[in-house]
């Protein structure tokens, strides 16, 4: 046997093959596994700059998500915003409709709301106003949804390019109305909406100010699973999603499913954006949407299009932001420490979907020599 025929037997080989099929217990332990090795990577780079003991340095990510009872509204706050996105995007990416288009859908939901507030707040009781409010914001959602629906329907155009596009539209078009909504003027801002009448604004209800937004989140949340497992339209998605020439041969309307589709989605998150502006910052500005509609894209995909799951996933991703935040602070560290955090984490449990969907074969390659 020659050395080089010797050396090709003792080399280790990979073959990567697609799973049958995982049980969900399984599923969930690789993605634990997951988050165990993302903390230990964290820790091996945090530990080094802040000197501290690893157990230290993750109670403070415990401090900064739950520490205070501000701290604690202000991750359920943000866990909603990201839940009610995450669950608008649902139906169009189930149909493999790449809504990329999240964060302009919520600005130009924010911004009808914001039109709302300025123009009506006085014409109108508070009630009535948050009627228009939802109506306006849920119809610029629709528009900006159906807009690259109809290109898709009719004319087959990339709706991943397309919805992203729309995405900076919505940003030039808040820009322009800041010149004439600017408080004070000069300041390139529009400051507090209706600060003194609190017109537009959700009430308090059971005893916080976040109270409406959990009961709008947990409706849409509840209705879009029953929507997509029990209903014919959800059906129907589905079954767009997986062969669209399947669809045609069932006598489903693929046009008319891809435009109500994006009509859904557009319009739940341009309901986001109300609840942004109207239950939470009051004011409007490009950065409203504080990428979001991206980090939204990561929940519905983690989450297998499941709203329930999505609920632990934006918990998780949430309280990780807050508290890396908090570390960031406590700990002196640059401002962007709490964004490297975050993405070493969100880096393992996208990564962790390849051992879900995949798995690694070891062996070793015989050959025989003649």
């Amino acid at each position: 046997m020659s050395k080089k025929a010797a050396v090709a037997n003792k080399d280790l080989f990979i073959r990567i093959s697609k799973r049958d099929g995982i049980t969900n217990r399984s599923a969930w332990t690789i993605r634990l596994i997951a988050v165990i090795l993302s903390l230990i990577v964290c820790a091996l780079i945090v530990v080094p700059i802040t000197k501290q003991n690893p157990i230290n340095v993750y109670l403070g990510l415990i401090d900064g998500a739950f520490g205070t009872k501000r701290r604690i509204w202000v991750t359920i706050r943000e866990t909603l915003t990201l839940l009610i996105i995450a669950v608008g995007l649902t139906p169009a990416f189930k149909m493999k409709f790449w809504n990329i288009g999240a964060e302009g859908q919520v600005l130009v939901g924010g911004a009808a709301t914001a039109a709302v507030m300025i123009y009506f707040g006085d014409a109108m009781p508070n009630w009535l106003l948050l009627l228009l409010i939802f109506v306006v914001s849920i119809s610029a959602g629709m528009l900006w949804g159906v807009l690259p629906a109809i290109f898709k329907a009719y004319y087959n155009t990339n709706e991943t390019l397309f919805t992203l596009m729309l995405n900076y539209v919505a940003m030039q078009i808040i820009t322009f109305c800041i010149a004439f909504w600017e408080n004070p003027a000069g300041s390139n801002s529009v400051g507090i909406i209706n600060s003194e009448t609190n017109k537009g604004w959700f009430p308090k209800m059971f005893g916080t100010n976040y109270g409406l937004n959990i009961i709008l989140v947990l409706t849409v949340t509840i209705g879009m699973y029953i929507y997509m497992k029990y209903s014919k339209q959800g059906y129907e998605v589905a079954v767009v999603g997986e062969s669209t020439n399947t669809a045609k041969y069932a006598g489903i309307h693929v046009k008319t499913v891809i435009i109500r589709t994006m009509l859904i989605s557009g319009g739940i998150c341009g309901l986001a954006g109300a609840i942004i502006v109207s239950g939470s910052s009051h004011t409007i500005s490009t950065s409203i949407g504080g990428g979001r509609g991206f980090t939204a894209i990561i929940v519905a995909w983690m989450a297998k299009f499941n709203p329930f799951a999505m609920i632990l996933v934006s918990v998780f991703l949430v309280f990780m932001q807050q508290g890396s935040i908090q570390l960031a602070t406590q700990f002196g560290l640059n401002q962007n420490a709490s964004d490297i955090i975050t993405g070493i984490i969100l880096f393992f449990l996208i990564g962790c979907e390849f051992f879900i969907n995949y798995k690694l074969e070891f062996r070793k390659k015989k050959r025989e020599v003649q």
